[in-house]
């Protein structure tokens, strides 16, 4: 600080490339860890989902939703909403093939939108 009570320019520089450092180290620490918890919030939905489509075939004698819109229709709703995964797409689903087994699949095609890529997210996907 000089005399007349301001900053010199050279601790205004050094305040702030600290201030910098700083904001570049929080970046590097957390910003990989968006997708991370978006994986995770994809996998909680597929689980959620496919719970509701197990209660959805016990009610209805082993057979299986058409479309996950059936687990909020009729007159039972077995989720409040389907709602997008976390990148902003429709979650997919495949019905069951056999009555008696429950063959569906329930998964998000991930951050690219596109189905059967490596980026898709189902219930035994491992973390990226």
């Amino acid at each position: 600080m000089n005399s007349n009570g301001g900053f010199t320019l050279i601790e205004l520089i050094l305040v702030t490339v600290i201030i910098g450092i700083l904001a570049g180290m929080v970046v590097t620490t957390y910003g990989g860890r968006v997708h991370e918890t978006q994986v995770r919030a994809a996998k909680g939905d597929i689980a959620s989902y496919s719970n509701a489509i197990d209660l959805y075939a016990l009610d209805h004698n082993d057979q299986y939703p058409q479309a996950l819109e059936d687990l909020v229709s009729g007159e039972r709703n077995y989720v409040r909403e389907i709602r997008p995964d976390p990148w902003g797409n429709r979650y997919n689903y495949t019905p069951a093939t056999n009555a008696k087994k429950a063959d569906y699949k329930v998964w998000s095609s991930g951050p690219d939108g596109m189905p059967d890529t490596n980026d898709d997210v189902t219930s035994s996907s491992p973390m990226e």
